[in-house]
């Protein structure tokens, strides 16, 4: 993220197209071209796993994806997965995350996305790790530049402490016109569990540029960053670090 999301972004993992989606189907499993439904997926290796700019990779490489599929009223499930830190992180060596919801049109230049996920932590050690969360954004494009505004709530858990968590958050992104590169910005806010300050509130920021650089593959780098608050000697999960990803859609 704690943010699969995140970041990640929430919004890019709910895109139409599924920015964080991986293998698809076998080809004999593929629908048919005039079908309804749509299958999408991509692969990514990542010089650091940031979710809401917390480091859950221990400041290593991790290893991303997961696939989507996508009926033509909008409704969609998927899931994606990455890599983690074992030893520092917490969570075991795994994030499995599970999503449904909805996205579609609703004006010229303006679109929405809604649903829920799950965050799974399948080999985490004894404990309560798992949790929920619902979210919804709208998203506006107008020329090359395109912005989304969302907000993600996970309801009181026992794995989130027995409270909940707000966390709200833009992002912006503009095409270079004449080039294959695209200038992205991002800024959140954590009201609740999932932060690692005193007083459970936090900003996280991101600014970066991605670039197709040949078929499906995409290049990105990105400055990331979240406050917290450490005991001296502790690791620092919100540290800032340049993040490189390389990433395949398909």
């Amino acid at each position: 993220m704690l943010t699969s999301i995140r970041g990640i972004v929430a919004a890019s993992i709910f895109s139409t197209t599924a920015l964080c989606a991986v293998p698809a189907f076998a080809q004999d499993a593929a629908p048919p071209s005039d079908s309804s439904i749509t299958v999408s997926a991509n692969v990514a290796l990542t010089s650091e796993y940031r979710f809401r700019g917390v480091d859950l990779s221990g400041g290593d490489i991790a290893v991303q994806g997961g696939f989507d599929v996508t009926h033509d009223s909008g409704f969609y499930v998927g899931t994606w997965g990455s890599s983690l830190d074992e030893d520092t992180v917490g969570y075991g060596a795994i994030e499995l995350d599970v999503y449904g919801g909805w996205t579609g049109n609703i004006a010229e230049g303006l679109s929405a996305d809604v649903g829920v996920i799950g965050y799974l932590y399948p080999n985490a050690g004894p404990g309560d790790f798992d949790y929920i969360e619902f979210y919804s954004s709208l998203g506006f494009t107008l020329g090359p530049a395109e912005a989304t505004v969302g907000v993600a709530y996970a309801p009181e858990q026992d794995s989130l402490g027995g409270t909940d968590n707000v966390y709200v958050y833009t992002d912006l992104g503009v095409g270079i016109p004449g080039t294959p590169v695209t200038v992205t910005g991002h800024l959140g806010y954590t009201d609740g569990f999932l932060t690692y300050t005193d007083d459970s509130k936090a900003f996280d920021w991101s600014i970066g540029a991605e670039a197709a650089i040949y078929g499906p593959l995409t290049l990105g780098v990105a400055y990331v960053g979240a406050e917290g608050d450490y005991a001296p000697g502790a690791y620092d999960f919100t540290d800032d670090a340049i993040v490189l990803t390389l990433s395949a859609s398909f």
